[in-house]
């Protein structure tokens, strides 16, 4: 997997092709690689390392062709090189094939191909494909027909684009549990794995379906899904600008993405929230009073960050409406044979709404008859469509990979369903729904004045660039958020991290504290406060160096503290909206400092389309 890229018309393919690449680098990877037709044949260009390598390889002649494909790489089968970058070609090299996802069953058709005198060049999954295509080719079949009858015998995910020296102006797509769109201008056509390849050309998309496949040309878009009267219904316009995948002068994504949160936040509660009647109103959970009133069991299931959310969201949900919660990873969640039933709603988050772990526990979840909810980022994604109903977080395009303002607006998000939940069901009052609402409203504000101390912050983050190891430790709702930073201080500083529920010190990790051993601690006023302050004299008592994440006002915490940040006061249950906010800059901050590329960290792709 990664980024997918194709184009029909009459422009320079290549210059949209690479275009459309760098668009999609923020999704990681590790090479890259396009196909174009050209005069009766196909060129290829691959390289390993970034796309502005492979925009300094001479096209030749080709540079004028109007159709290509084009790719970028997030190894999975066989290690980074130029041999396993896609484009992938039959052995005449008359088909070229581009593809995010695995193929699980490619052994057992590499052997076949094998047999049947096929030689590949890779280590790849991938390269059966072309293979597979090229023999249907062989019996007649036009390219359309060809990939069809090919991807029957493919088990696994697949997005692909394929191109054919024999077919001109012609591009056949498909795709199966990995996401592909269609874009439609003035008599020329586009293909991504990600809406912000294409929309600098326009904005008229059409989402494919689950096992659909297409072919484009200068005529269209023909589908095996429908007749083209019905593709023209399904066309969706994407309503972000180019400009929201720009860094409009921020020196990173990351960065700019972070302070972008005060009106993330705004977008997810605006018009949601009832200034009258204190509560709630989310259309998309298409749920009446009555039907939040007869749930007996929420199970969340996501991956990384939005896993860190759900835990979150367990903790809302509970508190607000006194439902119990199961918080499960997707990715272990269809392993182990888990209870369900259809009196149980599940409750799936991710950002893209591609993953393909949290897709499968969605698709188990469908199977078992459960009502099945989504909050996701992405409209038109494929969780968006898959869910019985649900929450978009409306936080715009996130382009760093490390996520920020998707994982806060989740968890408002979560807010929003755990205070309807709570009001439908009578655990919250009309008095304290009212309060409720005028402090979500005060968010905002609030994480505004914490950003205004993101010069200090990078102060602080100074002193731990020489760090190895780093503990994150925090209580109640607060231990996602510790959870969280570490995870933000991994992914893209490359410094050891783990969180910790404050009180789990003591049970192993206290063996690692020491005077090289930093220990970030939310240590905010709330119904833990003095349980928190004996952890940290415990980290203490062994020479740990504490930097404390503390109320506004708190003086108590200076005097057990070697550096504070302070955030201001908010509800317990709101709180981590504020306190993940200086974990987020901390991270941010140290990896600048040790010279890391914080939008692109290594070995990470922002949507994780494989299992």
């Amino acid at each position: 997997m990664c980024g997918i890229v194709g184009y029909v018309g009459h422009k320079s393919a290549r210059d949209i092709l690479l275009t459309g690449l760098k668009r999609l680098e923020y999704r990681g990877y590790d090479s890259a690689g396009y196909a174009l037709q050209n005069k009766g044949s196909l060129l290829i260009r691959k390289c390993e390392g970034r796309v502005s390598d492979l925009e300094s390889m001479d096209p030749g002649d080709a540079g004028s062709s109007t159709v290509g494909i084009a790719h970028t790489r997030w190894a999975t089968h066989g290690e980074p090189s130029i041999a396993n970058a896609h484009p992938h070609f039959d052995q005449a090299g008359r088909i070229a094939v581009v593809h995010n996802g695995i193929i699980e069953n490619f052994m057992t058709l590499r052997k076949e191909l094998t047999g049947s005198g096929v030689t590949f060049e890779s280590e790849t999954d991938s390269e059966v494909l072309p293979m597979l295509i090229s023999q249907e080719v062989a019996k007649g079949k036009k390219l359309f027909t060809a990939v069809k009858d090919a991807l029957v015998k493919v088990h696994g995910a697949y997005g692909i684009a394929v191109i054919s020296a024999d077919e001109p102006n012609t591009l056949v797509a498909a795709r199966y549990g990995s996401p592909l769109v269609a874009g439609i201008g003035d008599r020329e056509y586009f293909v991504a794995s990600d809406v912000a390849a294409i929309v600098s050309h326009t904005r008229d998309v059409i989402y494919l379906e689950e096992g659909e496949v297409i072919e484009v040309n200068l005529e269209g878009i023909q589908s095996d899904n429908g007749h083209p009267a019905l593709i023209r219904e399904r066309i969706e316009y994407v309503d972000w600008d180019i400009t929201d995948i720009e860094k409009d002068g921020y020196p990173h994504f990351m960065l700019k993405e972070i302070y972008s949160q005060p009106e993330s936040l705004t977008n997810a509660f605006r018009g949601r929230l009832d200034l009258v009647q204190g509560t709630a109103h989310l259309g998309g959970l298409q749920m009446s009073e009555e039907d939040m009133r007869s749930i007996s069991r929420i199970v969340i299931t996501a991956c990384g960050t939005s896993w860190h959310a759900a835990s979150i969201g367990k903790y809302l949900i509970e508190a607000y409406a006194r439902i119990p919660v199961q918080v499960e990873y997707a990715s272990e969640f269809r392993y182990r044979d888990p209870v369900l039933s259809p009196d149980t709603v599940m409750i799936v988050i991710s950002q893209s709404g591609e993953t393909a772990d949290t897709l499968a526990a969605l698709k188990l979840a469908k199977e078992r008859k459960c009502r099945t909810l989504g909050i996701v980022n992405v409209i038109g994604s494929t969780i968006a469509r898959e869910t019985d109903a649900g929450v978009y977080i409306h936080a715009g395009p996130e382009i760093g990979v490390a996520s920020t303002k998707a994982f806060t607006s989740q968890v408002m998000a979560l807010i929003l369903i755990a205070f309807a939940l709570g009001r439908a069901r009578h655990v919250l009052n009309r008095k304290q729904g009212l309060e409720l609402v005028r402090e979500i409203m005060a968010i905002p504000d609030k994480v505004s004045k914490i950003l205004e101390n993101s010069s200090g912050i990078a102060e602080i983050a100074k002193e731990f660039t020489y760090a190895r190891n780093f503990l994150y430790l925090g209580r109640g709702v607060n231990y996602p958020v510790a959870l969280e930073g570490a995870l933000k201080l991994k992914e893209i500083s490359y410094i050891h991290a783990e969180g910790y529920p404050a009180a789990e010190m003591k049970h192993g990790p206290i063996a690692l504290i020491d005077e090289m051993m930093p220990i970030a601690v939310i240590a905010v006023k709330g119904a833990a406060y003095d349980k928190i302050i004996s952890n940290i004299q415990v980290v203490r008592a062994r020479h740990g160096r504490v930097l404390a994440i503390a109320t506004e006002g708190d003086t108590d915490i200076e005097s057990v503290s070697d550096w504070i940040i302070r955030v201001p006061e908010a509800p317990d249950m709101l709180i981590p909206l504020l306190t993940v906010i200086p974990l987020q800059l901390l991270s941010y901050h140290i990896a600048v400092a040790r010279g890391c590329d914080v939008d692109k960290p290594r070995n990470l792709a922002k949507s994780v389309t494989v299992e």
